[in-house]
């Protein structure tokens, strides 16, 4: 695996400054195509539901060639097509080529996760002295908002055109109860694709009662291009000099705990398969990493920069959330064949989903995921994406 000292150097030479200007909407029509050097959308039938209810993939494409295939299922991520450093296109996040197997098979691959991404702690919580039960979908916790949460549902998609950037803003209302959540929660998410290589995602949500609220996208990456090969030789650095650690179902004790002398500590460039395999007891339980950083600083920053040297490619994370969770691919099993005909290995691909913590409604040490009427709930992340030579 490349040195550190190595590592350091590479990411040395990667600045990626941020951008903080939310771009205002102007509608487009979603047929207009996208032609050599020009921003641009196209919308396409990508599947139709059991119900009959028909799904749309939308390709935004900037001037300098990127491009980013978004469904109205789920708001998912489809395709992220970005240059190496020899300027070769690849996709490089986890999916499939069609809709049978989002619906069927997706381990959450790219999507909207809500009404509450990750996990909470035996499907309940309790809020102004009510407890609310929410389904139990991962052992005997509820995790990404239920058996049918944001990634399953139908978003409203509207295109638009802004100078240099091209975007989708998505709408879904999720009624009183949906899911076990007390009231009804209106939420939009834009997708902006710059024209500096950046995917800026502004999450926007309010509610008719108290309610709880956290969302985020669950793109998997894989830098060398999506099925190929694993991602043990990424190489991570996270802005967090502590975490939340778990018990035996990945629930958070409540402890927030330093990272210093950990194997979970990437305050310093490190492979991501350098110590997958610790005996450390917190990543025996997650079967590799599957964590929260409590992200240092506030703010938009960055959180994660992460190098693939093969490729040469970049991914810098920068959120205004308190939290990132790092998950390195530890369930795929090999089963999955995903958007390139490839099966998906254990740790084919990493996620890094910038979140407020898991389990926060039952732990009130932890920032506040509460929203109440007349509130706003809002949110940025952006994907940037570069390369090294």
């Amino acid at each position: 695996m490349p040195s550190s000292t190595l590592t350091r150097t590479r990411l040395a030479t990667v600045l990626v400054a941020v951008a903080a200007l939310v771009p205002a909407l102007v509608a487009v029509s979603p047929a207009r195509a996208a032609d050599g050097g020009r921003p641009g959308i196209s919308k396409k039938h990508f599947g139709t539901l059991a119900g009959g209810r028909k799904i749309d993939v939308y390709t935004l494409r900037n001037a300098a060639g990127m491009r980013v295939r978004i469904l109205t299922y789920g708001g998912i991520l489809q395709s992220i097509e970005v240059p190496d450093s020899k300027g070769k296109l690849a996709n490089v996040t986890l999916g499939f080529d069609n809709l049978s197997d989002y619906v069927k098979k997706s381990p959450y691959f790219g999507c909207i996760t809500g009404r509450y991404a990750n996990r909470i702690a035996k499907g309940r919580f309790t809020l102004d002295g009510k407890t609310y039960r929410l389904a139990t979908n991962d052992g005997p916790n509820h995790l990404h908002g239920g058996a049918k949460g944001f990634d399953k549902r139908v978003w409203k998609a509207d295109p638009f055109v802004r100078g240099g950037s091209v975007g989708l803003a998505l709408t879904y209302t999720s009624s009183n109860g949906e899911e076990g959540y007390p009231g009804t929660l209106r939420t939009r998410v834009v997708y902006t694709l710059t024209r500096d290589n950046r995917i800026r995602m502004d999450y926007r949500a309010t509610t008719s009662r108290p309610t709880v609220v956290n969302l985020t996208n669950h793109a998997y990456f894989n830098l060398r291009g999506e099925g190929n090969g694993r991602i043990l030789g990424h190489e991570l650095q996270i802005n967090a000099s502590r975490y939340t650690p778990v018990d035996q179902t990945l629930i958070p004790t409540g402890k927030i705990a330093r990272l210093g002398g950990t194997p979970l500590d990437f305050r310093e460039p490190t492979a991501i398969g350098d110590r997958v395999n610790s005996g450390n007891q917190q990543i025996v339980r997650g079967g590799g990493y599957d964590h929260n950083y409590v992200l240092d600083g506030r703010g938009l920053r960055t959180a994660a920069t992460v190098v693939e040297p093969d490729s040469g490619r970049v991914l810098k994370v920068i959120t205004d959330q308190p939290g990132l969770q790092f998950y390195s691919g530890n369930f795929l099993d090999g089963t999955l064949r995903g958007t390139s005909g490839r099966l998906y290995p254990k740790r084919s691909g990493f996620a890094l989903e910038s979140q407020h913590f898991p389990d926060s409604p039952n732990h009130a040490n932890f920032p506040s995921t509460v929203l109440r009427p007349g509130d706003v709930y809002q949110t940025t992340t952006i994907y940037a994406f570069s390369t090294v030579s």
